[in-house]
């Protein structure tokens, strides 16, 4: 999907729609960050515009966005490409086949959903070929179920040690996907142990955990509150997607 076709979801107000929610998202973001005790600009809003049509992107950069994250690669590459004047940057969020490595390769800034040494390597080869490296973020499944991709805490460490082979691939931090309950105690878990794994790791030089890339819509204030400085807001900003989130994050109903 290129995301160019006309969409029911937004008319001729759209980019009105759009500043308004912003404003709002920006505004909860303060506040969680106030509660927290935080400078709200220690937290990076990631746009997250799947589904969204190039079109709609573009009003968005109009208001002062510059980068987008997408999960679905064929989505992204299209929309990267039918919007190439505006110099955007993209963050891949979802995950990815090692068949896919060389699209990502070609058109993304960031790459956040990192768990396999054989998508790493992937990367690696299409990066040096192009004489690009690529910002990464390494997944790691904080809920523990099965249905999630990511690496189990346990096997963090490890992976990191093996990272400094792939050059290209600029480790920044660690990215994980909370469970998807009402149950805020139980979505906290999530986030409190990522940012309590990312202060015991030991990583190799060369490999920074600045980022913590946790909360979505429903829960990025109690990430936040939990020491996220990246959150991924998609339809808090262009409203509900025709789409179900479980056809684009595993385990979600």
């Amino acid at each position: 999907m290129s995301g160019t076709g006309p969409d029911p979801r937004f008319g001729a107000d759209s980019a009105a729609t759009i500043a308004a929610n912003l404003a709002a998202v920006r505004a909860r973001i303060a506040e969680a960050c106030r509660r927290a005790g935080r400078d709200p600009a220690s937290v990076r809003l990631l746009p997250v515009s799947k589904t969204v049509p190039a079109a709609i992107i573009r009003q968005a950069a109009g208001l002062g966005l510059r980068a987008f994250g997408e999960n679905k690669v064929q989505e992204a590459a299209g929309k990267a490409e039918a919007l190439a004047d505006l110099g955007l940057s993209w963050s891949v969020i979802g995950h990815l086949q090692t068949n896919k490595a060389k699209q990502v390769a070609g058109f993304a800034g960031e790459f956040q959903a990192l768990d396999s040494l054989r998508v790493a390597e992937a990367l690696q080869r299409h990066l040096a070929a192009q004489g690009r490296q690529l910002d990464v973020l390494v997944q790691v499944n904080s809920s523990g179920e099965a249905s999630k991709y990511g690496l189990a805490p346990a096997e963090v460490e490890d992976f990191l040690a093996r990272l400094p082979d792939f050059p290209a691939l600029r480790v920044r931090g660690l990215m994980t996907l909370a469970v998807f309950s009402a149950d805020d105690a139980r979505v906290r878990a999530c986030f409190r142990l990522l940012a309590e794994l990312r202060r015991t790791l030991r990583p190799p030089p060369g490999i920074e955990l600045a980022e913590l890339s946790m909360g979505m819509t429903g829960d990025f204030e109690t990430a936040i509150e939990e020491g996220a400085t990246v959150v991924r807001v998609g339809q808090a900003i262009f409203g509900p997607r025709p789409t179900a989130d479980s056809a684009y994050w595993p385990g979600l109903t």
